[in-house]
């Protein structure tokens, strides 16, 4: 799949189709594309040139004639050659970024699209990277930015978690496997003054949620002296955080056995396991029981899974945050806060803001929004791609 641009099946737009991607879009979709029997024959994942209706070239990226999203832009460049010289110079770019950002090697290294990677995530526990392949051009591409990546950073151990639900919109199996090194167990991660674990083989995504970075700091930093609850708490981020913080009591929520076993061994790494208490629950059973006990907190944490996996789902979704808000405002004690994220990348931030606000309301209770948030630096955003905006917050003061 590497190799000269000039022997690159090419691929043509219908006509009116090219305004998005000629301003910057790095995709086009399946119903923009012109599927004559020679394109409907191309490999999945193949390399191709992009021309519009009229031949102009508009670049090399990779064609899937199977995918909704049938193009995904490497370079603008129509005679770019995609080879490990080309991933190598892009990953010197992501990492002198994140080193820039971060003091310690722990860190989103290539969040797809905004470092030039379509289809690949890479997430950096020190010595050990953790890689999401999504798409068959990546799949296809493995030769080319592994060799980038031994050359780059060298890391001791790949785990590649190609277990995602986009994979099957490719074609592709769903799998785990250790491709080099070994991993023994859970591995480190280092964030501001925390340590945490994550499981890396077994764990949700990567093991774990760095994009949360930015808002568990923005939490803790209000959470001295406080009672914390913190539901769909996973491996305790937001609650270890704030714990770090000075917070008088935690209590985390998760149904996951094994992330709770991780949080119990993160708080005792830390040194905060007489103030943290875990059990596990489902998070909507846990606030109806502590809005039925009268219980309440000075601080209250919702950081749950996405509600809305497809645009199908999006209405039942927004109901979901929506009642979540309610029974987690209910909870709040006069004057403390409320912490509400969605990563559902199906929901804007404005219906999300909405829905929240009705949940509250219905709660019988007011507020004020004190901080918006988004993921971390190292989850950058393309320019030209709004659709890859995925994680909304807000922090919410309880009247």
């Amino acid at each position: 799949m590497t190799g000269d641009s000039g022997a690159m099946p090419r691929v043509f737009l219908r006509p009116g189709n090219d305004q998005r991607i000629s301003r910057g879009h790095p995709w086009a979709y399946s119903n923009e594309i012109r599927l004559d029997p020679a394109t409907k024959e191309l490999a999945p994942g193949a390399l191709v040139r992009l021309h519009r209706a009229d031949g102009k070239p508009l670049g090399v990226g990779s064609f899937n004639p199977h995918a909704l999203i049938a193009f995904r832009l490497f370079d603008p460049d129509p005679d770019a050659v995609v080879d490990a010289d080309f991933f190598a110079a892009r990953l010197h770019r992501a990492l002198a970024s994140r080193q820039r950002l971060f003091a310690v090697p722990y860190y989103r290294l290539l969040h797809a699209e905004a470092d030039g990677f379509p289809g690949l995530i890479a997430d950096r526990f020190g010595d050990t990277m953790v890689l999401q392949v999504n798409t068959a051009a990546m799949e296809g591409l493995a030769p080319a930015w592994s060799a980038a990546l031994e050359a780059v950073v060298a890391p001791a151990v790949i785990v590649l978690r190609n277990d995602t639900a986009m994979r099957l919109s490719e074609r592709l199996t769903q799998e785990v496997s250790v491709e080099k090194g070994e991993v023994t167990g859970p591995v480190k991660v280092c964030e501001g003054a925390a340590v945490y674990l994550a499981d890396v083989v077994a764990g949700q995504k990567t093991g774990w949620f760095y994009d949360q970075r930015d808002n568990r700091a923005a939490v803790a930093a209000v959470s001295a002296g406080a009672r914390v609850l913190d539901v769909f708490c996973h491996s305790g981020g937001f609650a270890i955080a704030a714990a770090l913080q000075g917070a008088r009591t935690c209590v985390g929520v998760d149904s996951s056995e094994l992330a709770l076993g991780l949080a119990q061994q993160a708080a005792a790494a830390n040194a905060v396991s007489e103030r943290c208490s875990f059990r596990r629950g489902d998070a909507f059973d846990a606030l109806t029981e502590y809005v039925s006990s009268g219980e309440r907190f000075d601080v209250v944490i919702c950081d749950p899974p996405a509600f809305v996996k497809s645009r199908k789902d999006l209405a039942t979704g927004l109901r979901g945050y929506r009642k979540l808000a309610r029974l987690a405002a209910t909870v709040v004690a006069p004057g403390g806060m409320l912490f509400v994220a969605s990563c559902s990348h199906n929901v804007e931030a404005a219906p999300f803001a909405i829905e929240v606000a009705r949940g509250i309301d219905a709660a019988g209770r007011s507020g004020r929004i004190l901080r918006e948030g988004g993921a971390a630096a190292d989850h950058p955003r393309h320019l030209h791609l709004p659709e890859s905006t995925y994680l909304k917050s807000l922090l919410i003061q309880i009247d």
